[in-house]
């Protein structure tokens, strides 16, 4: 396979912000009555959108309040704003695409604001990636709906079966078998088995990534 774009989810593949979103949520559903850990919290939602993990925790029994989301994210960002680390080996990655001509893209179910908050503070990062992150909440096609997918590789002028999706979710990694894409599963944390069992190629360092794209 001749790989000709690749795609990459934001948090959990370029930035480690999952792990204080996480402990966030389960200190919030604990606190309003749905007692869960910040691994629990990640292997039920990890991929989902706020309002999709509000939703779903409510339906668990979780009593959050009416405003919820938009007050967690506002306190998310306060959070993330203190700083999270770059995932060890993301930037060779790219120049190692940077150096073999291949375009890239990133699709992310955060909103735009947060990818500024935790890739604005590394220059390098940011200014390759700025015009080129995509929304899926913004553009009203969240993963595992296909469309984010299918929309970055529009924007690259790459037909999506020439592309790679690189995500850490199961969510992720769906929504890119349902556009056509192959995926790669980055599974740094976890035995990575609901990504393999969504079709992904299944890797726990970064820098195994360019030479499962035969970089």
């Amino acid at each position: 396979m001749t790989i000709k774009a690749v795609l990459f989810d934001c948090d959990g593949v370029l930035v480690d912000s999952e792990p204080p979103t996480f402990q966030m949520l389960a200190e919030d559903f604990t606190r309003f009555g749905l007692t869960m850990t910040a691994v629990a919290v990640a292997e039920r939602f990890a991929g989902g959108t706020i309002h999709d993990v509000a939703a779903r925790a409510r339906a668990m029994g979780a009593d959050l309040p009416d405003g919820w989301t938009a007050d967690f994210y506002e306190r998310l960002f306060v959070r993330l704003a203190q700083g999270v680390p770059v995932i060890p080996g993301v930037e060779d990655v790219l120049d190692r695409l940077d150096d073999a001509g291949i375009p890239y893209a990133v699709g992310s179910n955060g909103i735009g604001r947060k990818m500024a908050i935790t890739l604005g503070p590394y220059p390098r990062l940011w200014n390759r990636l700025k015009d080129r992150l995509f929304s899926g909440q913004e553009l009203g096609m969240p993963k595992p709906q296909p469309g984010l997918w299918l929309h970055c590789a529009a924007h690259l002028g790459v037909d999506p079966a020439d592309c790679v999706v690189v995500d850490d979710s199961a969510v992720g990694c769906r929504g890119a078998r349902a556009a056509g894409i192959r995926a790669m599963g980055f599974a740094a944390h976890g035995d990575g088995a609901g990504l393999a069992a969504e079709g992904a190629t299944v890797f726990r360092r970064m820098d195994e990534l360019p030479g499962l794209l035969g970089l």
